[in-house]
């Protein structure tokens, strides 16, 4: 598929099978950090092996890591104890938004020289609330070209820790998280985080604290609003767990658990369950909302379609603050349910790969949807008739976003044949998906 300016796929009529996921994003990344902040060497299994995982690693190895790609999704990091070995350095970084953040709040720790910078659109996604609350601590960062986003400088600087630090958590949860993660290599006293205004996608804040309880430092939350970190109690703070198995991809789960919704099913997917620590495992609860039937075990979901003389699913109203991610494919399953799905709270949509609510809007109205957008929510209704559903000729186009290629490959469960527009940009986070949706469409 490398290379190919589109993809022609569908009609499909019945979804059925199995699929082992790749590895989460967001625990890779995170995982992947942590380690090579960490005292000793780290096993990472099932490590994703996409663009934004290899973004980190290769800034890593620029940083001076030893990081160190194994057979089957497996790397090994030898940590450097909180201190990077490389003091300068011009990181290019994509537009991996889960590396770029955290990844800047431990440059920021180190006492060194660093850029950062990225692709086009990256330079067009927030980072002020993180470089805010950065300063709030010493850190001293520019921005070199829009105030507000990257690319961004870092210059050495003494970090003191004498207040309470404030960031807001409305815009994205990856500020909350690069904090939590960078302030205990110079936490000599506890430090305490507070969050202004409404916390978005907290669940992606729960693997945050559960990934760092695994490197050995455990966060205190009083209340919904506030973190505190522990004082360092010796000069190297997180410590290797050795080896660390990375869930399956619960956002990417997202597609085929909407297959076996739309399709028939029964489709199953292995690697994340009952005991999840992603919280777009809830994207299967929202599917059972709309009349799917859902089974759980510890480490699979399994869904199987509406059993009702349409076969159609039903329309919804969700607040999608939590699942962000996986609520776009619930857009496109809204396709194929009767009444108007409404998902609301999905303002960070605006400011991720792109804006996500006007892509959406414009890309299912192609389809002869009705859709109505706002700044934080999307209300999207079926074609009424078969005869109503279009097939646009010049295809859905992506907008090198992976999450819009892999909503819309659902859409070619609709009565006509689908084209989509660069469909390498999955490779982002899953560069296998057209050939694994292969294995489940018929």
């Amino acid at each position: 598929m490398s290379g190919l300016p589109n993809i022609s796929i569908g009609p499909f009529g019945h979804a059925q099978g199995s699929i082992v996921l790749p590895g989460s994003k967001s625990i890779s990344n995170r995982a992947l950090l942590l380690a090579a902040l960490s005292s000793g060497t780290t096993t990472l299994k099932n490590l994703l092996d996409a663009d934004d995982t290899q973004v980190m690693r290769n800034a890593l190895r620029q940083l001076g890591l030893s990081v160190t790609d194994k057979s089957d999704n497996v790397c090994e990091i030898v940590g450097c104890g909180g201190r990077f070995p490389v003091r300068e350095a011009d990181l290019f970084m994509g537009n991996a938004g889960t590396a770029i953040r955290p990844l800047t709040a431990a440059l920021a720790m180190q006492g060194g020289s660093y850029r950062l910078s990225g692709v086009a659109r990256m330079h067009e996604r927030p980072i002020r609330d993180l470089v805010d609350g950065l300063r709030q601590v010493g850190a001293v960062i520019d921005y070199e070209a829009q105030d507000g986003y990257p690319p961004i400088k870092i210059a050495a600087a003494d970090i003191h820790i004498k207040d309470i630090v404030k960031v807001r958590g409305d815009v994205s949860s990856q500020f909350l998280t690069a904090l939590l993660m960078a302030l205990p290599l110079v936490a000599e006293e506890p430090v305490r985080i507070e969050v202004i205004g409404e916390l978005i996608s907290r669940p992606y804040i729960e693997i945050t604290l559960k990934l760092m309880a695994r490197f050995g430092v455990q966060v205190a939350c009083p209340d919904a609003q506030s973190f505190v970190i522990p004082a360092k109690t010796a000069a190297v703070v997180y410590q290797s767990p050795g080896q660390l198995l990375v869930e399956g991809d619960a956002s990417s789960a997202s597609y085929f658990l909407a297959l076996g919704a739309i399709g028939g099913g029964p489709v199953r997917v292995l690697g994340v369950g009952r005991d999840s620590i992603q919280g777009d495992v809830a994207f299967a609860d929202a599917l059972a909302m709309m009349g799917a039937k859902i089974h759980f075990g510890d480490d699979w979901i399994e869904v199987t379609g509406v059993k009702n003389t349409s076969g159609r699913l039903n329309g919804i109203t969700l607040d999608c603050t939590e699942i962000p991610d996986a609520a776009m494919t619930l857009a496109i399953a809204a396709l194929f349910a009767d009444g108007q799905t409404r998902l609301n709270g999905i303002a960070s949509w605006r400011v991720k790969e792109t804006d996500r609510i006007a892509a959406m809007a414009t890309e299912l109205k192609k389809l002869g949807a009705k859709v109505e957008e706002g700044a934080d929510y999307l209300v999207v209704s079926s074609p009424l008739q078969v005869s109503a559903w279009q097939s646009p000729a010049d295809g859905i186009d992506t907008y090198d976003d992976h999450r819009m290629a892999m909503c819309f490959s659902l859409a070619a469960f609709g009565p006509n044949a689908l084209k989509i527009n660069d469909p390498n940009c999955v490779a982002k986070t899953f560069p296998t998906y057209f050939a694994e949706f292969a294995k489940i469409a018929s």
